[in-house]
């Protein structure tokens, strides 16, 4: 909470004294449950006892976090709104009757540049916090890769950064491949915002902004380190589209953190879709792309699909049972030659895209995959409320700040619902009560 100093406080009146803050309780409420403390310390440090004080470091911060709260485009936008709205003023701390100039925003927002690991370390703070109000928070995750595309030109080349032009964007691509198995591919220019977040609440838990061209399992796997020592204990379920289907992903969720994946699968091989391959050393048991698994009669070639009979933690297999065991009625004429007997494990490590802990396809999976369009509407909160969708912003270091600052708020509004009663109001990003 960033607390103003006592003069600036002082006046003849207070709005709240003839008249409810309306609209402006949400912001009251970030900057009631933002532990921005350090930070304005760090900056009031900065800037020492010396010169005019016209703006203080605490007023221009809070007036940035009213930016965002309100769905400010630009910050000419919000320093008309201050200029007109003179409540608005005193809630972030101006003493005075004009809004800050341009150019001292120009100057605050360079400084807060070289703060983005402060800004981080608010929003570690603020998941932390939250761990601890619900104790749920973090079990059930899904990870989301958010395209932001930029509206400069890709001009990276023979130019040198001048605050104008976006010399830290790239182009990245995005491939789908549709219902009839034809493939396509998108392309933007500019960033990707890469979210790990809790599907029960619909709040984020880990973040992080790269260029465009960074992969979504790279950052991803980097992303499983930044999570709250809290979060990262009740982990159990990660969610996540056919973009993080990959081997070692799949590997060090499971093997590094405990976490089981639910991951959509790529159709990866060439071959007709009734193509199977052979498993492991079992000359009768096949599998397909899916990870479905079948065995054959050694005497009439009768193709069976297998009794899934669950997956065994300790040692890192599923088990398979034989279909004339499991089930009533099935009889196998080569029972007596097959090898499988009554059941076969199979590692994980034979393939884990096919044979993880929970089988790709089963109703439990989809229960879980189907908790995937939590981060999605997360992402539409950014782009509507947030105002990613049309933003003026250039430059790595500003969008990781303007991210950071964004997600920041979304935990700060949840915290203070949660804090003051309003459970049911912890995703609401319009209503302060």
């Amino acid at each position: 909470m960033s607390i103003l100093p006592f003069r600036r406080q002082q006046s003849l009146f207070s709005w709240q004294d003839i008249e409810e803050l309306g609209d402006l309780r949400r912001l009251q409420l970030v900057l009631d449950h933002l532990p921005d403390e350090d930070l304005m310390l760090e900056l009031e440090s900065e800037r020492g006892p010396r010169g005019r004080d016209d703006y203080p470091v605490r007023a221009m911060w809070n007036s940035l976090l009213a930016m965002v709260v309100f769905d400010h485009v630009s910050v000419e936008s919000l320093r008309r709104e201050l200029s007109r709205n003179a409540q608005m003023r005193w809630v972030c701390g101006f003493s005075g009757s004009r809004a800050p100039s341009a150019s001292a925003y120009s100057r605050f927002l360079g400084r807060l540049q070289s703060h983005i690991p402060e800004v981080e370390s608010m929003f570690s703070s603020l998941a932390e916090m939250l761990s601890v109000e619900l104790p749920d928070y973090g079990s059930q995750l899904a990870v989301d890769g958010k395209a932001i595309g930029t509206h400069a030109r890709d001009r990276r080349r023979g130019r040198d950064p001048d605050g104008r032009r976006d010399v830290d964007a790239d182009v990245g691509v995005k491939s789908y491949i549709g219902h009839d198995g034809t493939r396509r591919e998108s392309s933007w220019f500019g960033y990707r915002v890469h979210l790990i977040a809790d599907t029960t609440y619909e709040l984020p838990v880990a973040y992080r902004v790269t260029p465009a061209s960074h992969g979504e399992t790279t950052v991803a796997s980097g992303m499983l380190e930044d999570l709250s020592p809290t979060v990262r204990s009740r982990s159990e379920v990660l969610v996540g589209d056919r973009g993080y289907d990959n081997g070692g992903f799949i590997g060090k969720l499971w093997n590094e953190h405990g976490i089981r994946p639910v991951i959509d699968i790529r159709r990866t091989w060439r071959d007709e879709p009734e193509e199977t391959r052979a498993l492991g050393d079992w000359l009768n048991v096949r599998y397909d792309w899916r990870g479905e698994v079948y065995c054959h009669c050694p005497r009439t070639g009768v193709e069976r699909r297998m009794a899934y009979g669950g997956f065994e933690s300790d040692r890192g297999t599923r088990k398979y049972r034989c279909p004339a065991w499991q089930y009533t009625g099935v009889h196998c004429a080569g029972r007596d030659r097959c090898g499988v007997r009554s059941c076969l494990r199979v590692k994980m490590a034979e393939d884990p895209r096919r044979f993880g802990p929970m089988p790709h396809g089963t109703a439990r999976w989809g229960k879980h995959y189907a908790r995937r369009s939590s981060v999605e509407r997360i992402n539409s909160r950014l782009d509507v409320s947030f105002g990613f969708e049309r933003h003026y912003i250039r430059g790595l270091r500003k969008m990781q700040l303007r991210m950071g600052m964004a997600l920041a708020v979304m935990l700060s509004m949840a915290l203070g619902h949660i804090r003051e009663g309003r459970l049911d109001h912890m995703r609401s990003l319009v209503e302060a009560a």
